[in-house]
């Protein structure tokens, strides 16, 4: 899945991808080099981000999906966790809503994405990008974790939206510390029983600089050996900023991962 931020604050691309021609061009380059899924996002969700009106959301992706949907048939994702911007973005072609609040912030999204079919992205998230990051605490993170996204599938699927049209993800860097990243990051096929495809971004996050002590734009190397963890243990797909360099880090775990399979 490549990254398309079409937000001013982004923590990764600061900005760069607000003009629609620059952004055409980007997507059809991540599409050349692998990416079999395109997340396009109008509200940064990035510890301490502020809050963007919905026509504003709605303001900056609008353009961009309607040209990029006339470009490609490969499936397009929204980063949104509002219903309104979501509506407007299924009409316009998207495929998969992808809600960082896991249908709690807005009331009307699960409804919407049962009476269109789309794809879901449940993540979880401790507090808000205001203050997520402010003291995140859990008694054993990977747990919570999965009893949190059991009980949201449990509750989309209540309200109608098919099994196999939910995927989970266990929202790295929302509300973790570093500690809580790692055993996220080490324990991924603890998420496999509850049976829905799992998506992993740990594409240059915070956790990963204090690793390696590299700025935002200097993180690919340890981008590339998180990825092919999470690909290792069984995640079905990686949220990734640099994908043709993350593609072949994919392939490089799976073929490792096939043969351990045999």
């Amino acid at each position: 899945m490549g990254i398309l931020n079409m937000t001013p604050d982004s923590f990764s691309d600061d900005g760069h991808f607000l003009n629609p021609e620059a952004a055409i061009e980007r997507a059809q380059q991540m599409i050349a080099e692998g990416a079999d899924l395109i997340d396009i996002g109008g509200e940064s969700t990035r510890p301490g981000a502020l809050y963007v009106d919905k026509d504003e959301e709605i303001n900056r992706i609008a353009p961009i999906l309607t040209v990029l949907r006339k470009l490609t048939n490969i499936p397009i994702s929204i980063d949104t966790r509002k219903a309104a911007v979501a509506r407007t973005a299924l009409d316009l072609g998207a495929d998969i809503i992808n809600d960082v609040s896991a249908l709690q912030d807005d009331p009307r999204m699960a409804q919407l994405i049962q009476e269109t079919g789309a794809g879901l992205v449940l993540m979880h998230r401790q507090g808000h990008s205001i203050n997520m990051q402010r003291a995140p605490q859990y008694k054993d993170v990977v747990v919570e974790i999965k009893d949190f996204l059991s009980e949201r599938v449990s509750m989309a699927r209540s309200m109608g939206i098919p099994a196999d049209h939910i995927m989970i993800d266990p929202g790295i860097g929302f509300g973790k510390t570093l500690d809580h990243n790692l055993k996220i990051l080490g324990n991924i096929g603890e998420f496999l029983p509850l049976g829905h495809p799992i998506l992993i971004g740990v594409s240059r996050k915070a956790f990963i600089g204090t690793l390696i002590g590299k700025p935002v734009g200097k993180r690919e190397f340890g981008n590339a050996v998180a990825v092919a963890a999470a690909v290792w243990q069984g995640a079905h797909i990686v949220r990734v900023h640099e994908v043709g360099a993350m593609h072949d880090a994919i392939q490089v775990a799976q073929a490792l991962q096939n043969l351990c399979d045999k």
